[in-house]
């Protein structure tokens, strides 16, 4: 049995000595957690400090993540100096790797990878405050990379700045958001600048994401829990490390402190004397499940049937609620493939739910004649069926161009596209400076390769999009299902006080070998925020590779099931010329409001289908496909 002051001194000894065993690192190039590319993968956390650890060859020479455009610009010297000091660094050799370093960011100053190797050699060194400051020099010349913002963060914490540590880490989790282990150092840091709800608020995002490798976070959670004199949400954090990854370096001490707990909870609350913290270390690597107590077993299948209970009686509150709002849907509930729309309703259609006030409907749509947008259609040119039958009332029908634009540019930054990568980027900068020109409009730059990277947030300044554009360097691999479903929840969870136009651009070959999600999960998350993506193709025509006409293929079905269109100028030099085309398209779309006849909130598929006609001629209509009409009562209006 401990006291309530040694149970915080044991999850504070955790904290540390497991997060040393704890290997905070991904594949090469995902959520940029290394140097450069691949010098920080393998880091651990000894107590506070984040060490290089495992690789043998210079990043510079085999880049595959995320990447400073500063570093690609090196002198010959300077990299010389920059690879003896990693080789150094790699072996731990560490004032001759300072040495070499050093040199290195005297002879060329804006190398980002010498300056956050040197700072990891200064770290090693208990040298923190040079180290701060490699890593802060490091972030002052390249602000969109993660890793450099995570390095500041780890010589904050050995400086024991805990707030300022907090902050750093937060904005690199910021910038790479879908990063499961930088979210979990992030919950270290937040606990260690008593964050309590800041450190469970996380351990939840990460729980309700895919997070293998990641239930440490649930350590920090309980420690929390604890923290705030709440034990029985300590122990279900506990409970939760042992089911997810019953081989934790941390399981032994999660069993026993539960013991400790239940313990706990039967003794008066006890002034705690302060922290006494030893270092008695846990075996680095897991050797295998720990072997549970018969209670805990119990507690486990408790929580397990618990878990259950509720999401069978969260569905019969909400029949249709799992199938066609869940941000995230189940693996074995997705379809290997992208299936079309239904005439019929289906069980598990990933559709749109109707999110409207006094059962209205609002849909974007777009028609082009002879491939060209048609800017001058009326309410009279527009045939529309709901369900086969003609809406009860027409409410509204108005051009986009008067709505303000909220739009998500998703490109392309991985090693296939190397070659034709600054063409496309100019492409992209000059067709942001046309289309973002509106007084409130708004837009968002994300880069994908491996891992995706939020470079700019919303903005309508243009220097701030030119800039964050200008930064991206392609290496690596492909995330593009990931990417495209995390803009599609950013850009419909922004809450908005006015109607605006939504509109995702995907500039891509439409390759994807490093995603989580897949491509119907993508198609779900837009077509529940109710926005249209446009896709742009990188692919050469003369790429006559399987995967080049299966990756635009992927594209056209993206684009076709949420509304939006498929552009393809099967060139690099061509590329311009489909942008500016997806310019007069986003200007030129509209929104129509009505009231479904024979409206029942009854969680159905119904199908949309508008026709328009214009001089004469049948117009080609880009718009979604259909919705479910949602059983709840509607709350807000979403257009």
């Amino acid at each position: 049995m401990i006291n309530r002051a040694s149970l915080r001194g044991s999850l504070l000894l955790l904290l540390s000595s497991a997060l040393s065993a704890q290997v905070l690192s991904v594949p090469v190039g995902v959520g940029g957690m290394n140097m450069v590319s691949t010098s920080f993968q393998g880091m651990r956390m000894d107590a506070n400090l984040w060490l290089i650890n495992g690789q043998t060859r210079s990043p510079l020479e085999n880049p595959n993540g995320s990447l400073s455009k500063l570093d690609l610009k090196a002198p010959g010297k300077a990299r010389h100096e920059y690879d003896k000091g990693y080789q150094l660094l790699m072996r731990k050799e560490l004032q001759g790797a300072v040495e070499h370093l050093t040199t290195a960011t005297s002879i060329y100053p804006s190398f980002v990878a010498a300056h956050n190797a040197l700072g990891s050699a200064y770290l090693s060194l208990d040298q923190n405050d040079q180290a701060r400051a490699e890593f802060a020099q490091a972030v002052s010349l390249d602000d969109h990379l993660p890793n450099s913002y995570l390095n500041l963060g780890c010589a904050e914490l050995a400086l024991k700045h805990f707030p300022a540590a907090q902050e750093a880490i937060q904005k690199a989790s910021t910038i790479a958001p879908l990063d499961q282990q930088l979210l979990t150092a992030l919950a270290y840091g937040q606990f260690m600048n008593q964050d309590y709800a800041g450190t469970i608020a996380t351990a939840r995002q990460v729980h309700d994401r895919k997070h293998e490798g990641a239930a440490m976070v649930h350590f920090f959670a309980a420690a929390a829990w604890e923290a705030q004199e709440k034990l029985p949400q300590a122990q279900q954090e506990l409970l939760t490390l042992l089911r997810e990854d019953p081989k934790s370096p941390a399981a032994a001490q999660a069993v026993q402190m539960i013991e400790d707990l239940k313990e706990d909870q039967k003794r008066p609350p006890t002034p705690a004397p302060g922290l006494k913290i030893s270092y008695t270390t846990v075996a680095s690597e897991p050797t295998g499940p720990v072997q549970l107590p018969e209670r805990i077993r119990q507690l486990l299948q408790e929580q397990k049937e618990n878990a259950q209970i509720a999401e069978a009686e969260a569905e019969a509150a909400c029949p249709t609620c799992g199938t066609t709002e869940s941000p995230v849907p189940a693996e074995a509930d997705v379809p290997p493939g992208p299936t079309p729309h239904p005439s019929a309703p289906a069980s598990k259609y990933a559709g749109l739910t109707l999110h409207a006030s006094a059962d209205e409907v609002a849909v974007f749509f777009a028609a082009t004649d002879r491939g060209k947008p048609v800017t001058n259609l009326t309410g009279g040119d527009v045939d529309l069926r709901d369900n086969s039958r003609p809406p009860a009332v027409v409410t509204g029908f108005r051009s986009e161009s008067e709505l303000p634009l909220r739009l998500g540019l998703v490109i392309d930054t991985s090693a296939s596209i190397a070659d034709r990568f600054k063409f496309e980027q100019d492409a992209a900068t000059n067709f942001m400076q046309k289309v973002v020109t509106g007084q409130n409009d708004l837009a968002f730059v994300i880069g994908f390769a491996n891992s995706v990277l939020l470079v700019q947030d919303f903005t309508g300044d243009q220097k701030l999009i030119t800039h964050a554009v200008g930064q991206l360097v392609p290496s690596g691999g492909t995330a593009l299902w990931d990417a495209v479903a995390f803009a599609a929840d950013k850009l419909a969870s922004r809450p908005e006080a006015q109607p605006v136009a939504r509109v995702l651009v995907v500039i891509s070959d439409g390759e994807d070998n490093s995603s989580s999600a897949t491509l119907q999960q993508a198609i779900s998350r837009a077509q529940h925020g109710e926005l249209a993506i446009y896709t742009v193709s990188t692919r050469e025509l003369l790429d006559k590779a399987d995967e080049g006409f299966l990756g635009e293929h992927a594209l056209t079905t993206l684009a076709e099931l949420t509304g939006g269109a498929a552009f393809s100028p099967g060139s690099v030099r061509g590329l311009n010329g489909s942008l500016v085309a997806l310019q007069q398209v986003i200007r030129s779309r509209y929104l129509i409001s009505y009231k479904p006849a024979l409206f029942k909130r009854d969680g159905q598929y119904r199908a949309i289908d508008i026709k328009v006609e214009k001089g004469g001629h049948k117009l080609r209509v880009y718009a979604r496909k259909g919705y479910y009409a949602s059983v709840n009562s509607p709350s807000a209006n979403h257009f």
